[in-house]
């Protein structure tokens, strides 16, 4: 089932009313819902209430609270995609699927073979993140990961907000994604970094800019993968071998 997410301060008593403009035009005018209908909210702390519409105004929604329980729909990594931008089906798709993996956050990062002009990434922000946000709801994560400002590899490469930072080349030295996860070692806070090239994959100044930075380059096997296939490909990788570390 589909879920909304709330905030605490939206509950009185055993009553939740639904007033934010974007959710409350969604239920009541995309899928028309009518009093007495199941919805499943969930709030800012991961908690979730199943709750039955008791009340439809033309302001909010007003639903009662049936049971509530604490959620485990997302995931323990912190998991973070930084992709070169794709053509528009592309990146939208890699937005999708990198949300229902659960990632935390995605970057786009404009590199030398990107496809579009910087201008025209910075006027998609808005739309990949309502693309992420309506990926949550039909998994049924209950956190919703953020579509951060447009980003450089030098900015990347120097950012000390990431203890592992994974560069996936698809002509890179043999130095295989399972060796390098065998390796890490990680707790709860920390970050991790998984970066993805553009259909042209990346220059050469951009492979020697990691080497001077001492980031390994990264095969994900012998076959040449699509960018947005190589996206799927990593973070699965990763949260299959860390995610119950």
């Amino acid at each position: 089932m589909p879920h909304f997410f709330i905030q605490k301060k939206d509950i009185t008593d055993n009553k939740i009313k639904i007033t934010e403009k974007s959710t409350f035009h969604h239920l009541s005018r995309v899928l028309r819902v009518k009093s007495g209908e199941k919805l499943l909210l969930v709030d800012e702390n991961q908690t979730q209430y199943n709750t039955r519409i008791c009340n439809i105004t033309t302001d909010y929604i007003e639903t009662e609270i049936v049971k509530i329980s604490q959620t485990n729909h997302s995931l323990k990594l912190n998991l973070y995609l930084a992709q070169a931008v794709l053509k528009n089906d592309a990146q939208n798709f890699v937005i999708q699927k990198s949300t229902e993996l659960g990632v935390k956050g995605i970057i786009p990062i404009c590199t030398d073979n990107c496809v579009l002009k910087e201008s025209v990434i910075d006027s998609k922000m808005e739309k990949w993140q309502k693309i992420a946000n309506e990926a949550v709801k039909q998994c049924e994560r209950t956190d919703l990961p953020t579509v951060f400002e447009r980003k450089t590899l030098e900015e990347l490469f120097k950012s000390d907000e990431y203890k592992i930072k994974l560069m996936c080349a698809e002509r890179s030295d043999k130095v295989r994604m399972k060796n390098i996860l065998e390796n890490i070692k990680i707790n709860d806070k920390d970050k991790i970094l998984v970066i993805i090239g553009p259909e042209g994959g990346f220059s050469q100044r951009e492979l020697e800019l990691a080497e001077a930075f001492n980031l390994p380059k990264i095969s994900l096997g012998n076959l040449i993968l699509r960018a947005e296939t190589a996206a799927i490909c990593a973070l699965s990788n990763i949260i299959y071998e860390l995610e119950n570390e």
